[in-house]
């Protein structure tokens, strides 16, 4: 009998844990906003072309670099294939915007842009 209540007992715990451990997992990728300046991921914050941050960043992505969020100090790579978030993005290239979605890494896997007031 009490073998049997200790693997019940055993049972129970690992249960437990394993529920914890999935919910924390759940919390932990929760989408956040970001508010930044939309750039590319090859200039960041600092353009190397002449002209307009807006002419460049359409510039460097139309050539294969990522769009960014450019948010104080931080430098945010975003990553989406949503064809309205990059539509967003492209219209704002050198303005204000925030983004949703969960960052990991310095990426922001995007979920929503919306143009920032």
């Amino acid at each position: 009998m009490n073998t049997r209540v200790w693997k019940a007992g055993l049972f129970l715990l690992s249960l437990i844990m394993i529920v914890g451990l999935s919910v924390s997992a759940v919390f932990a990728a929760r989408a956040q906003t970001f508010t930044g300046t939309v750039s590319d991921s090859m200039c960041g914050a600092k353009h190397a072309m002449p002209g307009n941050d807006a002419a460049c960043t359409r510039a460097c992505v139309s050539k294969g670099s990522k769009y960014a969020l450019v948010s104080g100090d931080k430098v945010y790579t975003l990553d989406t294939s949503d064809k309205t978030a990059l539509a967003t993005l492209d219209k704002n290239a050198g303005a204000k915007v925030t983004v949703t979605g969960t960052e990991k890494d310095n990426t922001i896997t995007v979920t929503r842009v919306t143009a920032a007031p």
